[in-house]
């Protein structure tokens, strides 16, 4: 379905109201009356734990309100829309775009279902429903009880290495089968639900994850898999003790529960800068060994540097990385924008709720965003795509000159 004559649209509602159909019908109503007329292509939405027994009603409710758009989105322990955060508070956000010139094609996929990582691109193509070749941005959603995601990102980076791609892990459950994945009509209890976009649509993103590096940059000199055995010829506690030793005794104290293992990305790169890491945590520490794990995978002479994470820090990354973004002359302004942030973050973090979408807001002005509280998130570190901890990863859309069809599903030739 082509659409010449509209304009690119977002609005963001958000229904605070305990009972599912009415704050359903409270937002989509606030979504008509913004829209004036216009039909949406895409409604994401995001819904709170406290309406879990009526979760597989959402999406037949909000599309038969809203002409039938495709529908993704997921539940949260904590909901984010129309300039507010609901960490705590019964709550339904939607977003709905008018995205003229933009094929949408969404998709499912399960562990059971997907195909291995090294399957042929066009087994990969008919699985997303996209083409390579259309250069698409993604958004994902997936369960974090019942699917790798950290084994599919790799891949879709392999087969759409210019394509962003942003999102999270769905929260507000305790066990496998409580959580809900929306897509168009269906309620899924596991897998991923994704929606590639491409055509007059641009998709930038921003990674926020909070930390400031402590120490210098240490070369990996030995290494068991995830394990470091060696940092600058040392085991790794003796380089971390002498790390801690130069330190504030307010960091010391800070260190003792927010140290994190920095890789970089660009290893050749001198000297590094905020945002030049990828966090991980440390999951392991042998006071014997002097050894340390850490979740990520190294090679030796990969630069590791120690950092650490508290809320001072996080405010002055977010607000330095919107200043960058705003001064960027090759951004286009963002018509709309999604948040995907940690449910560490937040009022745990901060003390105090809205604070992201507050800082968003204040630095780019009133761009309608919603978005949730997973358990990851899901954004790029200098051009390759991670599953983060608690990080805000935006994913921020304007139109741009390229044009497609339109269609809500793009062309696959798929053998």
């Amino acid at each position: 379905m082509a659409h010449t004559r509209r304009t690119m649209r977002w609005i963001s509602a958000l229904s605070n109201h305990s009972d599912l159909p009415t704050a359903v019908d409270e937002a989509t109503r606030d979504i008509v009356d913004a829209l004036e007329g216009s039909t949406p292509d895409l409604v994401v939405a995001f819904v709170s734990e406290h309406h879990r027994s009526e979760y597989p009603t959402l999406p037949p409710l909000v599309r038969n309100r809203l002409g039938d758009p495709v529908l993704i989105g997921c539940s949260a322990g904590g909901v984010i829309g129309a300039c507010h955060e609901s960490e705590s508070e019964s709550a339904v956000a939607l977003t709905a775009a008018v995205l003229p010139g933009t094929d949408l094609a969404p998709f499912w996929l399960d562990r059971s279902l997907m195909p291995y990582s090294g399957a042929p691109t066009p087994v990969w193509e008919k699985a997303l429903g996209v083409a390579t070749s259309a250069d698409p941005s993604f958004i994902l959603m997936g369960d974090p009880y019942s699917f790798d995601t950290e084994q599919l990102l790799p891949v879709l980076d392999r087969m759409f290495p210019a394509s962003p791609k942003v999102g999270g892990l769905a929260s507000g459950a305790e066990r496998a089968g409580e959580v809900a994945l929306f897509l168009n009509d269906q309620t899924y209890r596991s897998g991923m639900v994704g929606l590639a976009l491409s055509g007059s649509v641009t998709m930038s993103t921003i990674v926020a994850q909070g930390c400031r590096p402590i120490g210098e940059p240490l070369f990996v000199t030995g290494l068991d898999g995830t394990t470091l055995t060696g940092l600058d010829g040392q085991p790794p506690l003796v380089a971390l003790r002498n790390v801690l030793s130069g330190l504030s005794t307010q960091d010391q104290e800070l260190a003792g529960h927010s140290l994190l293992a920095g890789i970089a990305m660009e290893p050749a790169q001198q000297p590094y800068a905020r945002g030049d890491f990828v966090i991980r945590n440390i999951t392991a520490l042998d006071t014997d060994s002097g050894r340390l794990q850490i979740s990520a995978r190294l090679r030796e002479n990969s630069i590791v540097q120690f950092h650490l994470r508290d809320a001072k820090t996080s405010t002055e990354e977010l607000e330095d990385l919107l200043r960058a973004y705003r001064r960027d002359v090759n951004q286009a302004t963002p018509v709309g924008g999604l948040l995907f942030s940690c449910l560490g973050r937040g009022r745990h973090l901060y003390g105090v709720e809205g604070h992201d979408s507050g800082l968003f807001h204040d630095l780019l002005g009133d761009i309608p965003l919603s978005g949730f509280f997973g358990n990851g998130e899901i954004g790029p570190v200098h051009g390759e795509t991670f599953l983060h901890g608690y990080t805000s990863a935006f994913g921020l859309f304007s139109p741009s000159e390229r044009a497609h069809s339109g269609s809500r599903n793009a062309p696959i030739r798929a053998e």
